[in-house]
């Protein structure tokens, strides 16, 4: 069982850029739609610890406590409102992938040094 002191992802392992590689960036959100609708409070709209905690064994989480939960829920909650709306947890989901956030820097940079060449 993981501790609240520990990551509670350190064990997860990164798809995100395989996805990505496979499904292109509109595959790839589509998917993170998906996965936030199974997490989702459906009549509040957003990811609340008590969904999280509900459906968390979708993910292959069961095994993490309720700190652990709370602690995911703190690290993608932006507002502050103790949720996650559809936009944090797309978020939350890159900054958990390094690779992606990697990959997306190198495509930033590269259409950054194309605008310099083409004077745009």
């Amino acid at each position: 069982m993981a501790s609240s002191s520990q990551n509670p992802l350190q064990n997860f392992q990164d798809f995100l850029p395989l996805m990505a590689g496979k499904l292109g960036g509109d595959g790839l959100i589509g998917e993170l739609c998906n996965g936030f609708n199974l997490l989702v409070d459906g009549d509040k709209g957003v990811i609340t610890f008590e969904s999280l905690k509900r459906n968390s064994a979708l993910l292959g989480l069961q095994d993490l406590t309720d700190d652990d939960l709370r602690c995911m829920l703190k690290e993608g909650d932006f507002d502050g409102d103790g949720a996650l709306s559809q936009m944090e947890f797309c978020v939350l989901m890159f900054r958990l992938s390094p690779e992606l956030m990697e990959a997306s820097r190198f495509v930033f940079q590269e259409s950054i040094e194309q605008e310099r060449k083409h004077g745009y």
